[in-house]
């Protein structure tokens, strides 16, 4: 069983496609903004591209990886983004927009179905799978700006595409060698053609609806410690320097503990471990609002650590709680939800903190996400979960 984490590890990379296309180009495009000539407005409408893609096109690829075949959905992902990365290299900058979009489309079906293959290949140490898999795909987040920055600095704006259609030629090579799951399909399963309301469906299950909650509001975290924690930083007075060597200690801690907290879990009872990494994080971020220099360094390190403990352990208790034949369309859908999730907390963060100041905009929010912790407060999964 151990041996088989390298599965993990390729489906880790086969993520790390999609976390670094999104934000190796999203980082420089005001290089391309100025190159040819188009405003902020613009800007936004190319990252918000990929994200809307993303959320829409999950749980669809989700669903056809079920009936059709995981590894050739995703392979058919990875081959889409890097044709889409290859193909900027021969059409008009202007047409940016269509290339990130189905960069998107292509990062969706290998990243939701990455993620359910995971939870295919791994029945007893689904957590630790899950952490190493997460790692490494978040490493994407942390690695891309340098690698971009220095793509551009030495080159252009162009040679990023080829970069990206690098990192998918090699996701798609390495993926060859991952052994195709063999669904077993009963006659009813035969008889179960895709439509509207059993997608839906997926959406609409009960027991996962808390979890589908949770992934939110652990995104919801995400999106301020990324987005608002530079704000923090910069009305104390700090060098951007400082900003960077803190996000990047914030991203390192969210990174790293996520194989040790998917391990624990696999041992001990992996809501209790969900619960611990809410109450972690959402502390964290209450307090991060009256704090200052090494505390305050301190406590982000502390709601990284708590953000990545249910980044990975919802993975896992998701992907064991979905119904069989549906694990593609139920992985999609929380993928759906962790980008509707990045998207809100920004948002909303955003509006309170105009409208009371900053520090009651992490308190509040913070003070939202312990009260999620109320929502799974009674349902107690067993720790080895199995597909039913």
């Amino acid at each position: 069983m151990q041996k088989r984490l390298i599965f993990s590890a390729i489906l880790g990379f086969v993520g790390f496609v999609t976390s670094f296309g999104a934000h190796v180009v999203a980082v420089n495009l005001p290089v391309y903004a100025q190159q040819v000539g188009v405003g902020l407005a613009i800007i936004g409408l190319l990252i918000a591209a990929y994200d809307f893609a993303e959320i829409i096109a999950k749980p669809i690829f989700g669903a056809i990886g079920d009936r059709q075949g995981m590894k050739k959905t995703m392979l058919l992902g990875i081959a889409l983004f890097t044709i889409a990365s290859g193909l900027y290299l021969f059409i008009n900058p202007n047409l940016l927009l269509l290339v990130r979009f189905l960069q998107g489309i292509g990062a969706a079906a290998l990243s939701a179905v990455s993620l359910a293959l995971v939870g295919e290949y791994y029945k007893q140490n689904r957590g630790k799978a899950y952490g190493i898999y997460n790692a490494i795909k978040g490493s994407g987040y942390v690695i891309s700006p340098a690698i971009g920055g220095a793509i551009v600095l030495q080159s252009n704006f162009s040679s990023i595409f080829i970069a990206t259609a690098i990192i998918g030629g090699i996701a798609f090579v390495l993926s060859l060698f991952l052994p195709d799951p063999r669904k077993k399909m009963s006659l009813a399963d035969d008889d179960d053609e895709f439509s509207l309301s059993a997608f839906v469906a997926v959406f609409k299950e009960p027991k996962l609806a808390p979890w589908y909650l949770v992934t939110i509001v652990n995104m919801f975290f995400v999106g301020i410690l990324f987005g608002f924690l530079p704000v923090r930083v910069y009305a104390l007075g700090y060098d951007p320097l400082t900003t960077g060597i803190l996000l990047s200690l914030v991203a390192l801690s969210y990174l790293l503990i996520q194989p040790v907290a998917g391990a624990l879990a696999d041992r001990t009872n992996i809501v209790t471990t969900i619960r611990a990494g809410l109450i972690i994080s959402a502390l964290g971020i209450i307090f991060i609002a009256f704090a200052t220099g090494p505390i305050l360094a301190l406590l982000s390190v502390v709601s990284g650590i708590g953000v990545g403990i249910v980044w990975t352990n919802t993975d896992a208790l998701v992907s064991g709680l979905a119904r069989e034949g549906k694990l593609g369309a139920t992985m999609g859908a929380a993928g759906s939800f962790k980008e509707f999730g990045d998207m809100v907390g920004p948002l909303l963060i955003g509006f309170l903190s105009q409208a009371f100041g900053l520090a009651y905009g992490f308190v509040i929010c913070g003070i939202l996400g312990l009260l999620s912790v109320l929502i799974i407060s009674r349902p107690s999964p067993s720790t080895h979960l199995k597909h039913k």
